[in-house]
């Protein structure tokens, strides 16, 4: 039932056609909504942590508690918890997504201010969490697919290059929330 060759694993590549298309135009809504209201909605000047700021930052947190809850759960052979917690942390990082939407809709991007080696550590940070933040969209759909239909052996090999990329997205999310919102410098 589940032929792949080793360059399936991490693509589309094994899916229907249909599949790849849902994925492939659910990625490309998130791009085009990040896109819009980062670069195509008028600037404004961000001040302190909004609601939405702080939210997105907890909503971070708690999408990285399910991720490793759903890992430690499957390597105890807890299959249900397993499931559970990933859908619960694909569902709170999709309620981040929207909330994070919604915050720069209203206040824009705001600028970093740390000077320095802090400046050179948040940037260190900023950087692959914007590419890999990318780069999880698809995998994570991908992967919940996989799982969700049963496809076990083609859900572990993905999920062992999803976990480690979302794990970093989210704890840097929340890493650089308060570098951003509440470093003294």
């Amino acid at each position: 039932m589940e032929q792949a060759s080793s360059s399936d694993v991490g693509s589309l590549g094994a899916e229907s056609a249909r599949v790849r298309l849902v994925i492939i135009a659910l990625t490309g809504v998130v791009f085009l909504g990040i896109t819009t209201v980062i670069y195509l909605l008028p600037a404004r000047s961000g001040a302190g942590p909004s609601v939405l700021a702080s939210l997105n930052a907890f909503l971070n947190a708690a999408a990285t508690v399910c991720l490793l809850a759903g890992f430690w759960s499957i390597k105890s052979g807890r299959v249900l918890w397993h499931r559970r917690s990933m859908l619960a942390a694909f569902g709170l990082s999709s309620a981040f997504l929207v909330t994070y939407l919604l915050h720069h809709a209203q206040v824009g991007s705001v600028p970093f201010r740390g000077q320095g080696a802090v400046r050179v550590v948040y940037f260190s940070l900023l950087l692959p969490h914007i590419v890999l933040a990318a780069a999880v969209v698809p995998l994570a759909l991908l992967t919940i697919y996989r799982g969700w239909t049963n496809r076990v052996t083609l859900h572990k090999r993905i999920a062992r290059i999803t976990l480690p990329i979302w794990l970093y997205v989210s704890v840097s999310g929340v890493l650089l929330y308060f570098m951003l919102y509440h470093g003294t410098w």
